[in-house]
């Protein structure tokens, strides 16, 4: 995950089961999404293997990179392209030894340069900044300035990953900001004309506006 233009990273809403391969599917094939995250909560390692398996095989087909969010064992079993660590969730240098060299590992830091610092220290691939705009996705307590992305552009070449209830209408100060990538849930999800057309509305705004 590099970049010099802004892209879309997916997550995933916390049921994948039913009809959501479909959706993934729909929302893949409207137009450039650079990640996919599975996030599931309160199932077992094996129920999140089954859920995980026809979603991995469609991001591999759209060539989309499959990131397993929190777990670094999930992403093991499954062969991810990468795993995405909150602050409890362990640590990156562990990741990095426990997954190897090749895998994409992101680290959440909030609202915290320091944070972001230290993922940058111990190896990760991308730091995460969030949540820049209420969410129902996750409760949060960290709400950070668009100018932190800016800050991080302006002293490193890690990639940065602009998180929290963005939507087509917010994303734009991000992008200008010089966020990389965009971490989306509800915004393509729960888009009222589906996620097709948030996809192409997204594509819409990072081409008209690269990362700064």
């Amino acid at each position: 995950m590099t970049t010099s233009d802004c892209q879309l990273y997916l997550i995933s809403p916390l049921d994948v089961g039913g009809d959501f391969p479909a959706r993934l599917e729909e929302a893949l094939s409207a137009g450039p999404v650079a990640a996919f995250q599975f996030r599931v909560k309160n199932i077992d390692q094996h129920e999140a293997a089954r859920l995980a398996e026809p979603l991995q095989a469609i991001c591999a087909a759209h060539e989309v990179a499959f990131i397993v969010n929190d777990d670094v064992a999930l992403a093991k079993r499954l062969g991810a392209d990468g795993v995405h660590l909150g602050q409890g969730d362990g640590d990156p240098k562990e990741a990095r030894r426990l997954l190897g060299p090749d895998t994409q590992i992101g680290v959440t830091c909030h609202d915290s340069r320091h944070l972001a610092m230290e993922a940058g220290e111990a190896g990760a691939d991308y730091v995460a900044f969030g949540a820049f705009f209420p969410t129902t996705t996750k409760a949060t307590r960290h709400h950070p300035e668009p100018e932190i992305l800016t800050w991080w552009q302006g002293l490193f070449e890690l990639p940065c990953v602009a998180i929290g209830g963005i939507t087509v209408d917010n994303a734009p100060v991000l992008v200008e900001a010089g966020a990389d990538f965009l971490a989306v849930s509800g915004g393509v999800w729960a888009h009222p004309e589906g996620p097709a057309a948030a996809v192409r509305a997204f594509a819409a705004i990072l081409e008209d506006q690269p990362a700064g």
